[in-house]
């Protein structure tokens, strides 16, 4: 059953991408051609999957047009990514298994790209097939989930500050909600939004998604260590060289480990209310722990 989600999930949100998309083709063709090449350089397209669960979970089947929803969410993420792998930040070459869009179009494109979609997403969302209160709330919820007050930017700032230090446990711990959990939990919150959640389901979506993003970072932080580049698709140990704060450094392998399990316990429990509706969910949420890249 996991298996055909993804596969359905990944299928419909590359349909819709390369709908919404501009071709490369169109003016200025630099720009189109940078987005599509990070857009559609792979990946899992986990947020999209996820929100689209969500919100079958709420509404009992897949909702009309929430592979829009997705496809806005992964947007995000992949702007997050190339502004991520620049030199003033990771400094990567490699994403996804593929050279990254500022060693394929320079820094000044790869730039504009990241701007381009994330700016691109919000036309996406402001046009979803929801109420527009249902629209208003969405664009809300993501629109916090990646700025600056525990969001994906001000996640960033406090990972890039924290290099070099060892801080705490509650201050890693924000870094992760922030940097990484923030989207996973919107696209989550989001896409109950879209199946028409009451407060109740909100609330548990919400719990599961924090539980759930703070799993997928600290398994992040471990594969990191214990992957190849070939494996992940992205240069491995990169962490450790830039002397990140993560989990592992912390708390070690093992002990990092435990906890993300411990976490997926925690989300899982929060779906109490779903029922037997709520299993995929938690299929997703022990793939996400037990994946090799």
């Amino acid at each position: 059953m996991l298996k055909k989600v993804l596969e359905q999930g990944q299928r419909l949100t590359d349909v819709a991408l390369e709908r919404l998309l501009p071709p490369g083709t169109t003016a200025p063709a630099s720009i189109h051609q940078a987005m599509r090449h990070s857009v559609f350089a792979g990946g899992k397209r986990l947020r999209p999957i996820l929100a689209m669960e969500a919100a079958r979970v709420v509404a009992g089947k897949l909702p009309d047009g929430v592979e829009e929803l997705g496809s806005a969410l992964e947007m995000l993420h992949t702007y997050s990514l190339i502004h991520d792998d620049l030199p003033a930040l990771d400094n990567d070459d490699l994403r996804r298994g593929k050279p990254t869009c500022h060693k394929v179009y320079g820094e000044a494109i790869a730039i504009l790209a990241g701007d381009a979609l994330q700016t691109f997403a919000y036309e996406v969302l402001s046009n979803l097939k929801a109420p527009a209160e249902a629209r208003v709330r969405i664009i809300h919820e993501i629109a916090r989930a990646t700025g600056t007050v525990n969001g994906m930017i001000g996640g960033q700032v406090m990972d890039l500050e924290a290099e070099k230090t060892m801080p705490g446990s509650s201050t890693m711990t924000l870094i992760h909600e922030s940097k990484t959990g923030a989207l996973i939990t919107a696209a989550l919150v989001t896409g109950g939004i879209y199946g028409a959640a009451n407060a109740e389901q909100e609330r548990a979506l919400r719990t599961f998604g924090k539980c759930v993003g703070l799993a997928f970072q600290i398994i992040d932080d471990v594969l990191d260590l214990t992957q190849s580049s070939e494996q992940l698709g992205k240069t491995a140990g990169k962490d450790k060289s830039a002397q990140k704060a993560t989990y592992p450094a912390l708390f070690g392998i093992d002990e990092s480990l435990v906890q993300a399990e411990t976490l997926i316990g925690r989300g899982e429990r929060a779906l109490a209310l779903f029922g037997e509706n709520a299993e995929t969910l938690k299929e997703l949420a022990n793939f996400l722990v037990e994946r090799k890249k």
